[in-house]
């Protein structure tokens, strides 16, 4: 475990701060009740940590009210909310072909129970998707737009000032998903003009898994597609409607939302640029690495501006998945293979049949992870090549 080099951040982040182990731990043996639920003082107290998360959280998307901070489990979670929340029948979305699994099934549940017409702008060789491409696609009935801001795939990062200026010159409420991004990139929602993001704690924010959520602007309304117990105005026989009780029931992850809280202020702390930087440049160390490795093919990566750490990549001649076994049995590498829950990315990619092998680097990974997963890839290369 100890020789273990992980470059699987882009699935989760591993391992963790030690702050956010012990934050953890001592938050839960000494907070460990429900908030809101009562009025005796450790509740109250409990209660006012998880204020101090959604003002944090909040300060950090540069939002205006805390109570537009809403947890969820994660961000498929979070953006199963907006999406089911934000959609009626007769209305038509805007998305890309950049999407994760967790934007593609609500959307393509939503077009086939429930009349939502789903429409998809294409990213172009280098990755990204170009914003004059949407102004084609708006409609009088266009009632939203999702985009992703990071691709989980091959890293690139899209430009949603301008994709979100058009969505509010439209009257159009834009979406945006932010599990790669939050936590690696400063993010102003004012600034890119976006109206509802999701996130999630258990990657670029360093927390743990089974956290995330979404904020808010004031000038969107989600309707609430679950309820259940708030523990405010217990009488009343139908969900609340004020936030942040609209978006949430039940008792929250409260040691999860800790494990968030410390997750954020260490990525404050150490400085999110300086993170990004480092992890850039070990995606640009893999890069220069792996093009000079006959028989290795790399996607979207020739210029590395407005990326981030994730890197994707093929060795001719071995399924990903084979590729991927071969560097954890022999190598000790932890990668992930496959399609990543990103299908349409792979099917524009022409990898849809085997996927591809992707390393994602965090703020732990080092040059010399990165100088051993190139020689390893090299040898798994160069084996192929013996057998030509």
């Amino acid at each position: 475990m100890e020789d273990l080099i992980y470059l699987d951040n882009g699935a989760t982040s591993f391992p963790k701060p030690e702050a956010v182990y012990a934050f953890m731990d001592t938050f839960y043996r000494n907070n460990g009740v429900s908030p809101g639920r009562s009025g005796y003082d450790l509740a109250i107290e409990t209660g006012n940590i998880i204020q101090d998360v959604r003002k944090t959280m909040t300060s950090y998307f540069n939002g205006k009210d805390p109570n537009r901070l809403i947890f969820s489990a994660n961000s498929t979670d979070a953006l199963n909310l907006a999406i089911n929340g934000l959609l009626s029948p007769g209305d038509h979305v805007i998305t890309t072909t950049l999407e994760h699994n967790a934007v593609l099934r609500p959307l393509y549940h939503m077009s086939l129970y429930n009349d939502v017409e789903v429409d998809y702008v294409s990213f172009d060789e280098k990755g990204f998707v170009n914003p004059e491409d949407f102004m084609s696609k708006f409609k009088s009935n266009t009632r939203l737009v999702v985009v992703n801001h990071g691709s989980n795939v091959i890293g690139t990062v899209q430009p949603l000032k301008e994709i979100g200026q058009l969505c509010k010159d439209k009257g159009v409420t834009f979406l945006v998903d932010a599990s790669q991004t939050a936590g690696k990139l400063h993010i102003d929602i004012e600034v890119l003009n976006i109206d509802v993001i999701a996130f999630t704690g258990h990657k670029s924010l360093l927390g743990p898994t089974g956290i995330g959520g979404l904020y808010v602007k004031e000038n969107v309304s989600i309707n609430h597609t679950r309820s259940g117990g708030t523990g405010v105005k217990s009488a009343q026989r139908h969900h609340l409607e004020e936030y942040p009780y609209r978006l949430e029931c039940g008792t929250l992850n409260t040691v999860g939302i800790a494990g968030l809280y410390a997750g954020i202020n260490w990525v404050t702390d150490q400085g999110i640029e300086k993170i990004h930087q480092h992890e850039m440049a070990l995606t640009e160390q893999l890069r220069d690495g792996l093009n000079k490795i006959k028989n290795v093919e790399t996607y979207c990566a020739d210029d590395l501006a407005n990326h981030i750490g994730v890197l994707s990549f093929n060795v001719l001649g071995f399924e990903s998945i084979n590729t991927a076994t071969i560097l954890d049995g022999d190598y000790n590498i932890a990668c992930r293979a496959g399609l990543q829950c990103a299908p349409l990315v792979h099917e524009q990619l022409g990898t849809i049949l085997s996927g591809t092998v992707r390393m994602g680097f965090g703020p732990f990974n080092t040059e010399e992870h990165v100088a051993h997963a190139i020689k390893a890839v090299s040898e798994i290369a160069g084996f192929y090549a013996k057998k030509d």
